[in-house]
């Protein structure tokens, strides 16, 4: 008897540095596993369809434009159809202030999907252009870095480095939101004050 083919697995790591928001102030957006949609862009909605929010073993319903559906590759007309995705949560260290996640049902073609986002307190040198809110003069003290990796069945139709592109992209706007949103609740302006504060 014949065994089936397993699909190659693709796996990849992307990240974004902040340098003007702290550890503890992004982890606030994470933890709330429900409200991905707040601080993500291509997300119109998103909210939970099984357990409390960030309880291991919730699951959340996810739907946008980021990631094609499977129909939208199909059969190009079919344009207004919406990409979905049912997500679990499979881990979450808040001390880490990490998560862990898995899709267990969508129509964008992915399977055996696992991913990972964790913060990281490690400084960030200043001046690095690579920085989401570059300009910060204290060597990085407050900044943090966000790092998403994932784990995946080989992709119809997708190349694994056109998909490490999209995180890219996707995880560099989600951490611009993250500023805009702590910058407009005064989050931010408080973090400026501290950093004035300190240097004089």
């Amino acid at each position: 008897m014949e065994q089936p083919i397993s699909k190659p697995k693709w796996e990849a790591k992307v990240s974004t540095k902040l340098a003007n928001a702290s550890a503890d102030q992004i982890w606030p957006f994470l933890e709330d596993f429900f409200g991905i949609h707040k601080y993500f862009p291509s997300l119109a909605a998103s909210y939970g369809i099984h357990g409390s929010n960030g309880e291991i073993g919730s699951i959340r319903y996810c739907e946008g434009s980021s990631i094609p559906s499977q129909e939208t590759k199909d059969n190009k007309e079919r344009s207004t159809v919406i990409s979905w995705s049912k997500e679990k949560l499979t881990a979450i260290d808040p001390a880490e202030k990490s998560l862990s996640y898995e899709i267990i049902d969508s129509n964008t073609g992915f399977h055996s999907y696992v991913s990972t986002i964790q913060i990281n307190k490690n400084p960030i040198p200043a001046g690095d252009s690579t920085i989401v809110g570059s300009g910060d003069e204290d060597g990085g003290r407050l900044g943090c870095v966000i790092e998403w990796s994932f784990s995946v069945d080989a992709v119809g139709g997708w190349r694994l480095e056109d998909l490490v592109k999209k995180y890219e992209v996707g995880l560099h706007r989600m951490a611009q939101k993250m500023e805009d949103i702590l910058n407009n609740s005064g989050e931010g302006r408080k973090t400026n004050d501290r950093k004035a504060d300190e240097e004089r």
